[in-house]
Formats: structure tokens, sequence, C-alpha cells
């Protein structure tokens, strides 16, 4: 039997060492380990809402959001492929950009990872809290607009102390937990579409008020903001556990094109039989205001609507078993990414230090931490999903950049996976990112700004402050080779701003607001790859990353 133990990180103290202060990442985790990381994260909270969301902001029409959504995903998923076999480093998501462009890029790059993981996993309790307010004894836990009351509050930071105390457990608690949740988060959507597809479904619902009744700005606007790209991210769980795999070079890339395959196969049908279920009276008054009772757990809910309350349990317990495996690993993610981002000099070295059991565990505190201040200006599901997703992708986005300068400029390395016609595929990754970040809208992206700014504000002061002590760590921040990041931020900003998607003003029509978006990517992307470090800067990065990260077997 494969490795399905080996799922989760860790880290090891040097031989000898008993202190603690190792730094050092073992590698122990195989293909179905890897593989098993990716899809965990994937099937979370997503597979809970994502359907009904969708449908509400798409109508029928959501299937076609999903499959855009796909489309996107595995193109960035084929880019990663070849960065994660190229690169089997610690937290890869953080430093592709580290190596390409140097200092400031891997900086930003490394905080919009960190930024995104360390959301995940408090919007997965919110999820959990959420279906459990169908118990008694969690109706006082959310308000009657979804938002947590203090004793919901208390049951958040009770739940996120839960997430970090199995990390602090070491290696083999937190992967027998993950694995265990990981068959049910896949066993239960599964069997869900079997029984609904079997016994309910009626294909005159995708016909009813209209299959598009939203036209092509809300097919476009589901993408983003109804949860259908936060459903099917998680792929890059693979390349953060990259400097812990037994045979990355080789596993790296199937693990992250499979999970991408599996989870949007699963995504899809749980939105074909979502919408066939349905009763009539449910959208009796159009899409946009479907309702029926138990619709706040709206998988639940569907099935206790048609007469299936055995399975209505089902789903209720799994609400609980989903969401928490993926935030499990997200926490899990969160200290690794930290790891990187001080083993490349942008964060203290505190944040290197592992314990007994060879965990990070001051990252581990910092992401028990930002989850508790996650509850308070994004107290629900629905306020959340929309940021992580920018967040989300705007941390993908670095990667075709750092592609294409690297087929440039080191174009003999070897490659374990090397993309096919990755000259084409990464400049129109680079576009579609960009076009899921636009089509988020102006209200989420200004939230993001202000993260960005906190972002710049901490790991730029550190880098002043280690620069001047004359640190070990230092970072070298090159100005140059990133000049063209700032007018790539401020420039998708005004866009935004000036576009129609999430109270934008409304001066670019659609359709020329997104052929100008596709254009200033497609100019950004060019203008990125030219300006990129030289050849022998890069592979000094690269040196100054994979010495540091050698160990283990």
């Amino acid at each position: 039997m494969a490795h399905v133990d080996q799922l989760a990180p860790s880290v090891s103290p040097p031989t000898g060492s008993s202190s603690g202060s190792g730094r050092s990442l073992r590698r122990e985790v195989g293909l179905i380990g890897l593989l098993w990381a990716s899809v965990g994260s994937i099937i979370g909270s997503g597979w809970l809402y994502g359907a009904k969301n969708a449908v509400v902001a798409a109508g029928p029409a959501a299937i076609v959001s999903w499959g855009i959504g796909a489309v996107a995903i595995v193109l960035l998923a084929f880019v990663h492929a070849e960065l994660g076999g190229l690169f089997p480093v610690a937290g890869g998501t953080a430093r592709y950009p580290h190596y390409a462009f140097g200092g400031l890029a891997g900086m930003s790059f490394g905080w919009f990872s960190w930024l995104q993981a360390a959301t995940v996993a408090p919007i997965e309790v919110e999820a959990m809290i959420g279906y459990a307010g169908h118990w008694d004894f969690a109706k006082g836990f959310l308000n009657a607009n979804g938002t947590l009351t203090a004793s919901g509050f208390t049951v958040a930071v009770l739940l996120m102390g839960v997430f970090v105390a199995v990390n602090f457990l070491g290696v083999r608690v937190l992967s027998h937990t993950n694995s265990i949740a990981t068959w049910l988060k896949i066993f239960v959507p599964l069997f869900t579409i079997f029984v609904l597809a079997v016994t309910h479904f009626h294909g005159s619902n995708f016909t009813s008020h209209g299959f598009m009744p939203f036209g092509a700005k809300g097919v476009l606007a589901a993408i983003s903001t109804s949860g259908i790209i936060f459903a099917l991210l998680g792929f890059e769980q693979a390349i953060q556990l990259a400097g812990e795999s037994k045979n990355p070079k080789r596993d790296i890339p199937r693990a992250v094109l499979g999970s991408v395959a599996i989870g949007t196969l699963i995504y899809t049908l749980l939105q074909v039989v979502f919408i066939g279920a349905l009763p009539v009276s449910a959208f009796a008054k159009g899409w946009a205001n479907l309702d029926f009772p138990g619709i706040s757990g709206p998988f639940a809910g569907l099935a206790t609507v048609v007469g299936l309350g055995w399975l209505a349990a089902v789903l209720y317990f799994d609400a609980i078993v989903s969401p928490g495996g993926t935030g499990l690993i997200y926490t899990t993610s969160t200290s690794r990414i930290s790891y990187g981002l001080s083993r490349n000099g942008y964060a203290p070295q505190l944040f290197e230090k592992v314990d007994k059991r060879g965990v990070p565990w001051f990252g581990l505190i910092i992401s028990f931490v930002t989850g508790v201040i996650c509850f308070m200006p994004f107290p629900s599901w629905q306020e959340l999903v929309g940021f992580i997703t920018s967040a989300s992708v705007l941390m993908y986005a670095g990667a075709p950049l750092a592609f294409g300068a690297l087929r440039r400029r080191l174009p003999d390395r070897e490659r374990s996976y090397r993309l096919p016609f990755g000259e084409f595929i990464a400049p129109l990754s680079f576009v579609v990112a960009s076009l899921i970040i636009y089509w988020t809208g102006w209200t989420t992206l200004a939230r993001l700004g202000a993260a960005i700014v906190i972002g710049y504000l901490l790991l730029g002061s550190y880098a002043l402050y280690a620069t001047k002590k004359g640190l070990p760590n230092a970072p070298r921040l090159d100005w140059k080779p990133a000049q063209w990041l700032p007018v790539y931020l401020l420039g998708l900003g005004v866009i935004s701003w000036q576009g129609g998607f999430g109270n934008g003003t409304g001066n670019i029509p659609m359709w020329w607001d997104m052929a100008l978006v596709t254009v200033f990517a497609l100019g950004i992307y060019q203008w990125a790859i030219r300006v990129a470090l030289p050849s022998d800067a890069i592979e000094q990065n690269i040196e100054d990353v994979e010495v540091v990260d050698e160990g283990g077997h």
C-alpha cells in the first residue's frame, strides 16, 4: 500500500540535536500523500455552499461558470506542475517569483501566498459553524445575517485551537487524522451525487426561467464571487510540501494535475445534481430568490426537502469533517509558507525554529492568531470567500510570470515535466488569473489592497531592520526586475474601480473592460520576463534556497 499515512509535512532537527532548534525538512511524503494533501484541500467547504451560491448568481448556467473556472485552474496548474518538478522546495508558490525577479517580487508574492493560506482555516471554521446551526445546541452561534455571535466567536476560536493542537502533535497524528478525513470528504460528495441523480433529477429545471437568466455577467461574476474558484483552490498544497517529498521531480506534477482533475469532476457533478434535484417551488420566484427550508445548509436542506432525511444526517456530519480536514491542512501549510518566507529573509528566523517533534511552532501560533483576527472583520463564510479568491489568484499569478522568465533565462535546466506549448499557456494563464481577480469586483479588491499595504509595512519593516542590523538573512530587495509589479497592482485596481463588477463605477462598458484587462495583462507579462534577473543571479537565488533546504532522505 502507498504511503497514505505520510501525508503531512514535518521538520526535523539535525542529527543528534534534541533542542528543537533544527531547520531541516524531512523528505517523507510519497505520491499518494501529496495527492491527498491537494485533494483534501480542494474538497472542503466549497462543495457545501458553492453549488447554491453559483446558481443564485448565474442560474443553471452556473455549470458554464464551473467549466470556465476549471479551465482557468487547469491552466495555472499546468504552469505550477512544471515549476513544482523543477524546484522541489517547501513553500514553492512563495518562492518562484523570488527566483526570477528577486527580493521585492519574492516578498510581495510571498505575502500573497501566506495571506491566502492563513485565511482558509477560519473560513472552514465558519462553514462548520454554519452547518452546525441545524442542531439546537448551535442555534445561538450565528446571527440572522449569518455572522458570528459572541458564543459563536468563542467556538470559532476553540476550533482554530484544535487545528493548531493537532499540528503540534506532529506528523503521525496529523497524517492519520487527515487521511481519514480525506477519504470521507471524497466519498460523501460522490455518494450524494449518486443518490440525488438516481432518486430526484428533473431535467426541466435547467430551462425553467431561462438557462442563463443573468447573462454573461452573471456567469463570469459567479466564478469569483460565489465560491467556484475558491472551491477549486488547493492543488498547490502538493507544491508547498515539495521540500518534504520523497521523489518530488516525479510526484509533484502528477499530484498537482491529478488533484485538479478529481476536484473538477466532483464539483461539476455536484452542481448538476443540485439544480436537477431542486423542487420547482424552490425557484418559483426566480433563481436569484432561491429558497427552501434549510437553505443555510444547502445540500443537507435539499435532501430534507426531497424526503431523504437519512442523507441529510450524513451531510450534516460531513459538514464538520470536510471543512475540518481542509482547515487542518491549511494550518499546516501556513506554517510552511512562513518557513519559506523566513528562508528567503522576509521574516524573522524565529519562523524556522522547530520543536522536539519537528514542528515549526512559531508559524503555527501566528496562524492561530491570524485566524482569530479574521473572525472579526469577516465574520461569515460569504464575506470571506471573495477576499480569499482574489488573494489566492493573485498569488497564483506570480507563477506564469516566473515560468516565462525561467524558460527564457534557464532554458536548459532539467525539468521532470516540460509543459507543451508553455510559451503560449503561461501568458494565457496570467491573463485568466487577472480576469478572475477583476471579476471579484471593486469592493473586494479594495479590501485586498488594504491587506497588501499591511503586508508591505510588516515585511518591509523587517527587511529594513535586518538590513540595518546586518543580519545574516537580510533580504536583497531587487527593485529593477520587479518594476512592473506596482504598475500591475495599481493598474488592475484602477480598471476594477472603473469597471462594472462589484460596485465599480461602470465607466468601462462590459466586454471592453475584459479586453482592457487582457491587453494590460499581456503587456505586464512581456515587461516582466524582459526585466527578470539575469541567469547567474537566478542560479544564485536557487542555490541559496536549495542548499539550506537539503536534509532528510
